[in-house]
């Protein structure tokens, strides 16, 4: 499985659909006979993963120790046409509206038959019996798929489709399934969770969402990404704020700090509605961890334009940032626009930003010394001889880790932990 959580859950959904037809699932590529690929294709370092992940199964199947390889995902759904003529190793590819078909595309290929499925991608089910690939007690909810956002450098509305919100008593029934199979820590993952509810109700619905899952027996962490800036209202803020379930964690991808690159991005939000969001999120839940994320190096971006995004990456200091080099997509508008910033440039504006947000964190991560905190055990790491998990602050796979000695508590289980220092982005301490 490649990509996002999103894909992930789709790669489960496929997963339990090939068990229902009998099939045996292996996780190790050489003792199977057919391998599939469920692909990314939204930048252009996923597309060339995607691309070395195949070719490596592409020597498996010359070497005779794999018998088919089927593609399925983001990338198939975009070059259906030239992965088949340009990679001919490949057997069988099938679209994002068509995963339900992946039994079919797995049987031709373990024939040595050539398979393709495509449809449009707003027909594809957005839900189903899912075998996790997660650990046992943490899992994420798919509560829509497609976007109608429009981001002038983004290729997910021509990929997935305009927004599909999931009815709302099925995403509790999935909820309450994953809670009665042990999941405590349910992760909410769309294109914008923020739009939830939309085109089925009419008007957003994450807030009630949230409300109706908090009162699961069983989950204890609820925590929700990809929310969108302009659309985080006061009815969402005060749910955040009031349920305690809820982690207090926004992870809200600003993309850019000028006004002007926020522009030429589509995107809603001006830098004042930014700084005047972040004040009032942290004036409402003191507590709260902001994640958001950046692009650098947009076609246009001048020196004052990144100066403008620095300074207010100073200003804001979100606990948690990353960033991405702006990567030209076929079809987008931006990939037709002017002032093409050099990919030397891009990375040292990286670079800068990313070294500005290591001293924010420095500084955070010295204020949680001598503080308990509520953490996730993950493992125990037995070179370094200590537990290790994670913190409400930190989600999965994306932030830091909390290693903790004192004690060697269940994988799965919720601890007390006191904070003793901090090295890079990790927190180290003593069980309570």
């Amino acid at each position: 499985m490649l990509g996002c959580s999103k894909n992930q859950v789709d790669a489960e959904v496929m997963l339990s659909t090939l068990r229902e037809a009998g099939m045996e699932l292996c996780s190790e590529p050489s003792e199977s006979d057919v391998v599939v690929i469920n692909t990314c294709g939204f930048i252009e370092s996923a597309k060339a993963e995607a691309i070395e992940n195949i070719l490596e199964m592409a020597e498996l199947k010359k070497e005779g120790k794999i018998k088919g390889i089927v593609v399925s995902g983001c990338l198939s759904e975009r070059y259906r046409e030239e992965l088949q003529s340009e990679l001919p190793e490949i057997d069988a590819v099938i679209g994002v509206g068509t995963m339900d078909r992946i039994v079919e595309a797995v049987r031709a290929a373990a024939g040595a038959e050539k398979f393709s499925a495509f449809d449009c991608p707003e027909r594809g089910g957005l839900g189903g019996k899912r075998i996790l690939t997660t650990p046992p007690y943490s899992a994420y909810l798919k509560i829509s798929d497609g976007c109608n956002n429009r981001c002038s450098y983004c290729a997910i509305p021509a990929i997935r489709g305009a927004l599909r919100s999931r009815p709302l008593p099925e995403l509790l029934e999935e909820a309450k399934w994953l809670a009665e199979h042990g999941v405590s820590e349910l992760t909410l993952v769309a294109q914008d969770t923020t739009r939830y509810g939309e085109d089925l109700y009419g008007e957003p619905r994450l807030a009630p969402l949230l409300r109706e899952l908090c009162k699961i027996e069983g989950l204890h962490w609820i925590r929700v990404l990809y929310c969108y800036a302009d659309r985080l209202t006061d009815e969402l803020i005060e749910v955040f704020a009031t349920e305690e379930k809820l982690c207090k964690y926004i992870d809200m991808p600003v993309q850019h700090l000028s006004d002007r690159i926020l522009k030429l991005m589509n995107r809603r939000d001006t830098k004042a509605e930014i700084v005047a969001l972040v004040k009032k999120l942290r004036e409402r839940i003191p507590d709260i961890t902001l994640r958001t994320t950046l692009i650098v190096g947009f076609p246009g971006e001048t020196t004052e334009d990144f100066n403008e995004l620095s300074e207010g990456v100073k200003l804001l200091k979100f606990d948690r940032l990353g960033v991405f080099c702006y990567s030209p997509e076929e079809g987008t508008p931006a990939a037709q626009m002017s002032g093409v910033v050099s990919e030397r440039t891009k990375e040292r504006r990286s670079e800068v930003i990313m070294e500005e947000q290591y001293a924010i964190v420095e500084q955070k991560n010295a204020r949680m010394v001598g503080q308990e905190i509520e953490v996730l055990c993950e493992g125990y790491d037995r070179i370094a001889e200590c537990s290790f998990g994670r913190s409400r602050a930190d989600a999965p796979e994306v932030d830091g880790k909390v290693f903790f000695t004192g004690g060697r508590p269940a994988e799965g289980e919720y601890v007390t932990v006191r904070v003793s220092s901090a090295v890079d982005y990790d927190l180290f301490g003593e069980l309570v």
